[in-house]
């Protein structure tokens, strides 16, 4: 009964881990990602220069409420008429989805 309230516990504390400290990727390759591939329409970061005034920068994109690892990760699955059609492994989405969502400030 102790090893099964014990593991219980355990359970409902690592539900409690805010979901930006479970997330996969590391922001620093996907920012080499973005600005491989998405730098020349988004702004990527506060300081760059360039970026297309008619699509969202990557922090307005990271600053909204209803952002998650989860929807960005169905966006960029996505192909969309706009966009070029990209083709990343799960690996590269989850490192540019660690990027975008680092930039929450």
């Amino acid at each position: 009964m102790m090893r099964s309230s014990a593991i219980f516990v355990a359970a409902l504390a690592m539900s409690a881990v805010p979901a930006a400290a479970q997330q996969s990727g590391d922001p620093a390759t996907g920012r080499e990602i973005a600005q491989a591939w998405c730098s020349e329409c988004h702004m990527i970061e506060s300081r760059q220069a360039r970026g297309n005034d008619a699509v969202p920068s990557f922090p307005a994109i990271a600053a909204r409420s209803d952002t998650t690892s989860m929807g960005l990760h169905a966006f960029l699955a996505t192909p969309h008429a706009n966009m070029p059609n990209l083709r990343l492994s799960r690996a590269e989405m989850d490192n540019l989805v660690a990027y975008i969502l680092s930039l929450r400030h």
